[in-house]
């Protein structure tokens, strides 16, 4: 292929890439970068050039040895929901920057542990770098069948590294503040993780399915191959331990890569991200996965009379097989998977390169003197040029050495080396008398028989051969022997060494801390035990000089409100100390941020007996919040009750004085009427038949006073639980004819129909009295909304196996879904009378309901299906 096609997609891809960065930067609160899978996507940076290539490579040569690099994370990934959500909460509480500062921290800020950290880490990554040069290399000279040269103009692999160290040193420094989130670096991360998965699987896909009839087809080929049987067995014992070892080593780098470091807890965002994680995380290894044995041995296969090296034949296949096109595509992945490892791990090498080395152990004295926009750029400046230099270590080390190695075992290097971290990381979160010194012992002693063991394996020297001859006898292999020997070594050290030593107050303050988050994460500051003098006045001079005025007095305005604090006092207490060391923390690290406050301080130490003493009050303050919180949150429950009812009442006493206006209006309305027909009657000339209205009126009238006054005496003892019911069994049915028959005159009256057929006898236990008055109030009701000439209400019954089901439809105006409930409030007639009163008290429904409810039923309403206008469903319970 082309060398200027493959370098026009290239340019391409990366303008792509810094689009995605600029609009990133420009929309961090995008919903699809808030998304909990770009979280997954950004810790998917795992699968770098060595799976995308080298597992392939590993598994065509050692056969199912390259399970282990995916396995370790995903039994890891389970185990997030209490390691990792540990690990977070402590660096939120500490503002640590990188895995250097987090574990310099937990031993008191030891500036000498930071330093150790972050040089093995450096030790480790650079290399690991040189990996991804080396295959961004070696896949650009397969893909357009060029040799390599050793000249650096002449090397793709050169400008790779020169653009992404200058697009790294821009997206990734762009303030001092080290745990400033960066949109547009995580988001590339995130779509290249998706680019690259799918590209492989495509790939996977096209060779076992087109290339290749499928997995069965491959694996009746690769049979015949020889060692194919034995290359694809664990074995015996030996070979399990091989296995066991390498799964381990692949679960501590999960969480000990300052890739992975940086892409789950420094750039975490919200629970949720880390609850979906636990199993979007081992499905993204899982596909992975699938297409790596049948592309293994589908080359092995192919190329079984050629010398190709196996890490590329996920190129090689398609090139075999004419597919150009998908061979381009899987170059621009190998890309992808390469890029992403060398954004995410040279800004926090950088970070650790500056924050733990370079400002702690030299650079501390010239910038603190500097004003303020002057340090921060200095610091950016710093940042980024350790980017750039570290890329170009990176890519002479590749030039001078990593064409000797393959990239699965420089990666494996890596990991045993980054695997020395591990008793000094897992003890700071899991044991509190781990010490400073225990660390740093246990981490050089481990780093040096990883040092051994890579430059002294094929020594003449009469030591090295003995030692090495008797690991040959453990029969493990090379990688599996150097990280159990070395990490043996590490552990014991900082065992013993711990035991034996005795961290100062600081290291077992925070030890305390990492060990007992959960307890200690809500008192901020006052956690951090501290006793000495200073003046808040140089406190603030140094917070001005590193993060600037304006940010210092932000911070200060919080601080002064968490702790009401008075501005005007001229000491800094133990609060400010910690307060103003977490805020430097983030811009120029734990060690720094100590020495610096150090300087305009005075600390006394502590004594074991007196910061004992301090922890249990500490502990015994945090129980006592936690009580006092518990019974604050059970004040504002009884607060909030209180207030809904003092509303309800409110609204009762409002309710209340309308329900009374509405009493006061029925009552007159009759008295008037009769009234003013008595008046009427005096006139002795009337005539007779006139007389006669008059007086029937008075009656009518009076008739429904005497029914208004039941009607309030029934509410009021019905409510209050006064009225005895005359329970005896009886038919139903009868009572439902009698209230019918009742209205007839009503329904007369307004042309209407009341439809009822049910000859059947429904023997209830009921008061006849008062379910007639039920009968008659949902009828009346009815009778009062249903159209004139075209009203229409039928009565239906229908028998269930615990009750019976009474109901009255109509063709009224119906109910709305609001108003369902409320019209059975006595109050509700009155609260809502925005249009022309029907006649009657609204007091029917109101009554009807306690009535039901006394006979143990119940009464809705609901839409009517048959008539499209009200419907009231009475349910009553059968005899038992």
């Amino acid at each position: 292929m082309s060398s200027w096609l493959i370098l026009l997609f290239i340019v391409l891809y990366l303008g792509f890439l810094v689009a995605i960065a600029f609009w990133a930067e420009r929309f961090p609160r995008n919903r699809i970068l808030q998304h909990s899978s770009a979280y997954t996507m950004g810790l998917a940076v795992y699968c770098t050039a060595w799976t995308y290539y080298g597992s392939i490579g590993l598994a065509a040569t050692s056969g199912l040895f390259y399970l282990p690099i995916y396995l370790g994370p995903i039994i890891a990934a389970p185990l997030f929901v209490l390691v990792l959500q540990k690990i977070i909460k402590i660096s939120q509480f500490t503002n640590a920057t990188s895995i250097a500062d987090f574990i310099s921290i937990r031993y008191g800020n030891n500036r000498h542990v930071g330093l150790w950290v972050a040089l093995i880490c450096l030790i480790a990554i650079i290399p690991y770098i040189s990996l991804q040069l080396k295959a961004i290399s070696e896949s650009f000279h397969v893909l357009n069948a060029t040799a390599f040269t050793n000249h650096f103009f002449n090397d793709f692999a050169f400008y790779i590294a020169v653009l992404v160290a200058i697009f790294t040193s821009y997206f990734g420094t762009k303030t001092p503040d080290a745990r400033t989130k960066k949109p547009g670096l995580m988001s590339i991360i995130a779509f290249e993780s998706l680019f690259k998965l799918v590209i492989f699987l495509l790939a996977g896909i096209v060779i076992t399915f087109i290339c290749f009839d499928g997995f069965g087809d491959i694996h009746s080929k690769a049979k015949s191959l020889p060692n194919f049987e034995t290359r694809n067995t664990i074995g015996g014992l030996e070979n399990g331990i091989n296995f066991l070892l390498l799964t381990l080593l692949s679960l501590f780098a999960i969480f000990l890569l300052p890739r992975q470091f940086h892409a789950s807890v420094i750039e975490y965002r919200n629970p949720k991200d880390l609850q979906n994680v636990i199993w979007q995380f081992p499905l993204y290894l899982l596909l992975f996965n699938i297409f790596v044995f049948p592309i293994a041995w589908g080359g092995n296969y192919l190329f079984q009379q050629h010398h190709i090296n196996p890490d590329n034949y996920i190129l090689s296949i398609p090139l075999f097989f004419g597919y150009d096109f998908l061979a381009l595509l899987v170059f621009l992945g190998g890309i992808s998977a390469s890029i992403s490892m060398i954004l995410i791990s040279s800004v926090a090498l950088s970070n650790m390169l500056s924050n733990n080395i370079l400002i702690p152990h030299g650079l501390l004295p010239f910038m603190k003197f500097e004003e303020d926009k002057a340090t921060n750029k200095r610091l950016i400046l710093v940042r980024r040029i350790s980017i750039f230099i570290l890329i170009m270590i990176a890519y002479v080390l590749y030039k001078l050495w990593a064409f000797d190695f393959s990239l699965v075992s420089i990666g494996l290097i890596a990991f045993t080396l980054i695997s020395q971290l591990a008793p000094s990381f897992f003890g700071a979160l899991y044991w509190n008398r781990g010490s400073s010194v225990g660390a740093l012992v246990g981490m050089i002693s481990g780093l040096l028989v990883c040092m051994f063991f890579i430059f002294f394996s094929k020594s003449q020297l009469p030591f090295a051969l003995n030692f090495f001859e008797a690991v040959q006898k453990t029969q493990l292999q090379f990688i599996p022997n150097m990280f159990f020997w070395s990490l043996l070594l590490n552990g014991m050290c900082y065992l013993i060494v711990s035991i034996v030593s005795k961290g100062n107050y600081r290291e077992r303050n925070n030890a305390e801390i990492f060990v007992n988050i959960t307890h200690f994460e809500k008192l901020k500051e006052q956690a951090f035990i501290w006793k000495g003098t200073a003046l808040r006045e140089d406190i603030i001079e140094i917070l001005n000089r590193f993060l600037g005025k304006k940010r210092t007095e932000q911070a200060m305005r919080i601080y002064n409100q968490r702790y009401y604090t008075n501005e005007d006092s001229t000491l800094a207490d133990s609060n400010l100390i910690k307060f103003s060391e977490n805020l430097l923390t983030g811009t120029i690290g734990a060690a720094s941020a100590r020495i610096l406050l150090s300087k305009v301080s005075h600390e006394e130490e502590l004594g074991l007996s007196e910061l004992l003493n301090i922890l249990q009050e500490t502990k015994e303050t945090t129980i006592l919040n936690k009580k006092l919180e518990q019974q604050s949150l059970q004040l504002t429950k009884v607060s909030t009750e209180l207030s809904k009812a003092n509303e309800e009442l409110k609204e009762y006493d409002k309710q209340k004085d309308e329900f009374l206006d509405t009493v006061a209006h029925e009552l007159k309305t009759p008295i008037t009427s009769i009234r003013l027909a008595t008046e009427v009657l005096e006139d002795e000339d009337m005539p007779s038949e006139l007389r006669q209205n008059f007086l029937q009126n008075i009656i009518s009238e009076s008739e429904r006073l005497s029914r208004l006054i039941n009607q309030l005496l029934d509410i009021e003892k019905l409510v209050k639980g006064r009225v005895q019911m005359d329970l005896e069994t009886r038919n139903f049915h009868e009572c439902i004819v009698q209230a019918v028959k009742t209205l007839q005159p009503q329904c007369k009256q307004k042309n209407i129909s009341i439809e009822y057929e049910n000859n059947l006898p429904i023997f209830l236990k009921f008061d006849n009295d008062r379910m007639s008055q039920v009968l008659h109030n949902i009828l009346y009701n009815s009778i009062k909304f249903v159209p004139q000439n075209t009203g229409k209400i039928v009565i239906s019954v229908s028998e269930h196996s615990d009750e019976i089901v009474v109901c009255v439809e109509d063709n009224g105006k119906g109910i709305s879904p609001e108003e369902r409930e409320l019209i059975f409030d006595r109050f509700y007639q009155v609260k809502n009378q925005n249009f022309k009163k029907p006649k009657g008290s609204g007091l029917g429904l109101a009554i009807s309901k306690q009535i039901v409810e006394a006979h143990h039923g119940t009464i809705i309403a609901t839409e009517s299906e048959l008539l499209k206008g009200a419907k009231l469903m009475v349910r009553l319970p059968k005899i038992s």
